[in-house]
């Protein structure tokens, strides 16, 4: 079942493929639509079946390359399958939003569903070769869906995304092939490594293993200083474009650590865990910091996932710390960075696709070509007031759930960097509800004046329906966040487990 959730849009796309580009942009578009609806149909058949205390499940492991270790070897537990389901969760989405016509419309369809399954097979792949080619190819689609359906500087921004994010997987493949010659037998397998834990008392080639593995998952987060790439690759890419990279390709890098650097390489990373705080806890800081400086919503919303990804740096690294004897505060701080995970991609992804919106209507993010919005396009406004509120951490929706669980798990082993970190609430706060009211509470402008809101048009049902399902999960988790923590939480404690030998 789980290859069959994996491959279902690359079989698809495959389907597609032959189909002729002149029967027109609704053939393409609707047939992503009802690939992504059967995919997040068996996703939430396997949630409902999947045994959050069995340990790995719907597991499946074939040889691949045996001569060196390599199995296709994928399973599903409590760290992943979230991640799975707002993968699944977030390419209906873009699907729904796209029910209209689009430039090239075949080719841009087939990207997608490539993409699909390139992010659902690395949430799910137990072989760290395997893991590696996802994640390369991850960077592939996403650099062409920029390039060639972005606007702006968007071939350079690509190039950009590309040759960083490229970098950063060469030095990940680096650390992978550090740990395959330290184990013996020679193995890549991520749960065979992890119970030998092949570099105990090596402390100096696991640093450099470490440092390796952790600098190309810093890169794909992406964290200060590595975060480059990432404010002109979303304001250039299209609007489907930035929800994929934000809400599925940024969580690969964050995802990495909990799955990769904390369990396989546990001497090093409590070692070394004060560094990935400091980094957390600047990301946190810059990131809040130079979204409030911002004008362009587009470029702002990009700069908060810098932000929201350094909370989820901070946990990882604050779980590292901790002393042994505090496992509450170890499983709090790693339940909530994947809690974060899964909130930051269905806010943000939301966001993004209202960026998209104000694009569409106008050809700009600039924020003081909008005001006094609410007034023409209520529906619009309200879902944007509650996507921000979410993204700020307000009680009732998701993202309070995470930063509670980040903050109270990290305060006892890192308090003065996680009251720090806590100051990147407030400046967002700030940013966020100073964009809105610039945007949808000023005073409406007059029909002859620029920025007037006369003629704009509120949601249309396709964007309706690509935003509100984001939001109302949000809601969900912030009202009832219990059946994702059972999930979560056994498997983590599995993996603080691993830490604290």
């Amino acid at each position: 079942m789980l290859s069959l959730i994996v491959f279902l849009p690359l079989v698809a796309a495959a389907a597609l493929a032959f189909v002729p580009a002149r029967l027109g942009d609704r053939v393409f578009t609707w047939s992503w639509g009802a690939a992504a609806a059967a995919d997040l149909v068996l996703v939430v058949a396997m949630w409902i079946g999947f045994d959050a205390d069995g340990g790995i499940s719907y597991e499946q492991r074939l040889r691949w390359m045996p001569s060196v270790g390599i199995d296709y070897h994928v399973g599903i537990d409590g760290l992943a399958l979230p991640l799975v389901a707002v993968t699944a969760v977030l390419f209906l989405a873009c699907a729904i939003y796209s029910q209209r016509r689009l430039r090239s419309a075949k080719p841009f369809v087939l990207l997608f569903l490539c993409l699909q399954t390139v992010s659902l097979g690395l949430f799910t792949a137990l072989d760290l070769i395997l893991f590696f080619v996802y994640f390369d190819l991850s960077i592939v689609g996403m650099y062409f869906v920029i390039a060639a359906w972005g606007h702006g500087n968007a071939r350079k921004s690509a190039l950009k995304f590309f040759l960083y994010t490229f970098v950063g997987s060469l030095v990940l493949l680096l650390g992978f092939i550090g740990l395959y010659l330290a184990a013996e037998p020679h193995t890549f397998d991520i749960v065979e490594l992890a119970r030998a834990n092949p570099l105990a008392g090596r402390e100096t080639y696991g640093a450099v293993v470490l440092l390796a593995i952790g600098l190309g998952f810093a890169i794909k987060t992406p964290t200060v200083p590595f975060h480059t790439w990432l404010p002109p690759a979303h304001t250039d890419a299209p609007a489907t474009g930035s929800v994929i990279l934000a809400g599925v390709l940024l969580k690969m890098g964050t995802y990495g650590f909990v799955r990769i650097a904390m369990p396989l390489l546990p001497q090093s990373w409590r070692e070394y865990a004060w560094i990935v705080v400091i980094v957390g806890v600047v990301s946190v800081l810059y990131g809040a910091l130079v979204a409030l400086a911002q004008e362009d919503f587009k470029r702002m919303i990009a700069y908060t996932s810098v932000n929201h990804m350094g909370y989820v740096v901070l946990a990882v690294g604050a779980a590292g710390l901790i002393a042994e004897g505090d496992e509450q505060a170890r499983s709090l701080a790693v339940t909530g960075a994947v809690t974060q995970m899964v909130s930051h991609g269905l806010l943000t992804g939301a966001l993004f696709l209202i960026a998209g919106v104000l694009f569409d209507r106008r050809a700009s993010y600039d924020m003081g070509s909008y005001s006094g919005l609410a007034g023409r396009a209520p529906v619009l406004a309200g879902a944007t007031a509650l996507a921000a509120f979410g993204s700020l951490g307000l009680p009732g929706l998701s993202g309070f759930v995470a930063e509670f669980q980040i903050f109270t798990g990290s305060l006892a082993s890192a308090s003065v960097p996680t009251a720090l970190a806590l100051l990147g609430i407030l400046i967002t706060a700030g940013l966020l509800l100073r964009a809105f009211h610039r945007m949808f509470l000023g005073a409406e402008r007059l029909p002859d004046t620029p920025g007037s809101t006369r003629r704009f048009e509120d949601l249309r049902s396709r964007e309706l329906f690509s935003v509100l399902p984001l939001l109302v999960l949000a809601v969900v988790i912030g009202l009832l966040p219990r059946f994702l923590l059972d999930v979560v939480e056994p498997s983590v404690t599995s993996v603080i487990g691993v830490i604290g030998r």
